[in-house]
């Protein structure tokens, strides 16, 4: 990995033999802020959501950053002062957004268990969009509305049956995943949201997976998709908005997915074939605004040769970065300072947690010794959102860098961070 440009590039790089992230030497943020440690490049962000709106110049576009993939409250500023809306999936989340400055407008709530609390929640704030993803779901919904004297403003989740090519895991739009109405369902769907009297039609919404890197899927879609926006306006529904979703992949290793500006000409010249390209759009990416710009940090602990492997051992684990243990993913690893007066070796390298499911990377070739700092790539994304306190351990601190500038946005918890709300026993 070293030798090749790293994902983040060039705004995650070496120079000479020190790691950078923008203008700071991330060894210094290690030295100054301890291990684990999550740290974020605000240029690669600025960078990744520019692609999105170089490919959306001269269209009427909202984007709305799918805050699951990281949700800390200054990544979510950061993208608001862009004029950035928001996707959730909670009634937390649209707290999230609320704490950050963001604009209730500019919020679209997804997922399938949304609660009659969280309806009644996002209908207060006055949300943008509902994306509702079952028939049930759309009853409750207008019976939710109606108590609060209000329509709901829904799109309804499309699943066009696509397979997107990627983890079995993150895949969304295939008939066996549990998201959005069946295809040959939505016109009948349609129909009965028309006819309730808390729901206002407001567009269709369609999102078939996560980690794509290539452009097929997407255009599949998109024809699915416009057949049925033909058939529901020729049933006297008017559709005022597209949502395609997100799902665009990143680079983990040697991941070639298109620019989101290249993806987006592609899906933008079929909407104008078909008479579609002046309508509002909306798009919900996630991972491709964050995961490349983002860092973890850890410190080798030990080195531990085997007959079968060797192993280096570190402070970070799988509560930190759970991608591993969960998906099989790839991240690359590279230490912080490279050595040129040390061998290289294979290695597994794992974390402290008691589970053989700890691990960060199979099979690496690293010139390290204990003390030694790594940093794991691509982990701004689908990281510390999912991290946890398994084993008590607090979780990571998190360190946002603009240029020479680093900021501590997220402290690192202590034990007793963790465990403050809980309570003992009375007395008996």
């Amino acid at each position: 990995m070293t030798s090749t440009v790293l994902p983040g590039h060039p705004y995650i790089a070496y120079r000479g033999t020190d790691l950078f992230i923008e203008e700071v030497p991330v060894a210094e943020l290690a030295q100054a802020h301890g291990t684990p440690l999550f740290v974020y490049s605000t240029a690669a962000m600025q960078a990744a959501l520019a692609a999105y709106q170089r490919g959306f110049a001269g269209r009427k576009v909202q984007i709305c950053y799918a805050m699951k993939a990281n949700p800390s409250l200054a990544i979510l500023q950061f993208f608001a002062r862009q004029g950035c809306g928001f996707d959730i999936v909670s009634g937390g989340e649209l707290e999230r957004v609320l704490a950050a400055g963001g604009d209730p407008g500019k919020v679209i709530f997804s997922g399938v268990g949304k609660t009659r609390a969280e309806m009644r929640q996002a209908l207060q704030a006055g949300i943008l969009c509902f994306n509702v993803e079952s028939e049930a779901e759309l009853e409750v919904l207008s019976e939710v509305a109606v108590s609060l004297g209000a329509q709901a403003p829904v799109s309804i989740r499309v699943n066009p049956n696509v397979d997107a090519k990627t983890h079995p895991y993150i895949s969304t739009g295939l008939k066996g995943n549990k998201f959005g109405i069946a295809h040959e369902r939505t016109l009948a769907t349609y129909q009965r949201a028309a006819s309730l009297p808390g729901i206002r039609v407001l567009g269709i919404d369609c999102h078939i997976g996560s980690q794509i890197t290539e452009a097929t899927p997407y255009l599949d879609a998109a024809d699915r998709v416009l057949d049925l926006i033909e058939a529901i306006e020729a049933a006297g529904i008017p559709i005022h908005h597209i949502d395609f979703g997100g799902g665009l992949g990143i680079n983990y290793n040697g991941d070639t997915p298109p620019a989101a500006d290249d993806l987006w000409a592609q899906l933008l010249a079929k909407m104008d074939a078909r008479g579609f390209g002046q309508r509002q759009f909306l798009i919900e990416p996630g991972r491709s605004l964050v995961g490349n710009a983002g860092l973890c940090v850890t410190e080798v602990l030990y080195l531990k040769p085997g007959e079968e492997k060797n192993f280096c051992i570190v402070d970070a684990a799988m509560n930190d970065l759970p991608r591993p243990a969960m998906y099989q993913a790839f991240h690359g690893i590279v230490p912080l300072q490279q050595r040129d007066n040390l061998a290289a070796q294979v290695y597994d390298v794992v974390g402290p947690v008691c589970e053989s499911g700890d691990w960060l990377g199979r099979e690496r070739s690293l010139a390290v010794q204990p003390g030694d700092r790594l940093a794991v790539l691509s982990a701004g994304a689908y990281c510390m959102s999912m991290a946890s306190n398994y084993n008590t351990r607090g979780r990571a601190a998190e360190v946002l860098v603009s240029g020479g500038n680093a900021q501590v946005i997220r402290p690192r918890e202590s034990a007793a961070d963790s465990f403050q709300h809980e309570r003992l026993l009375a007395a008996l």
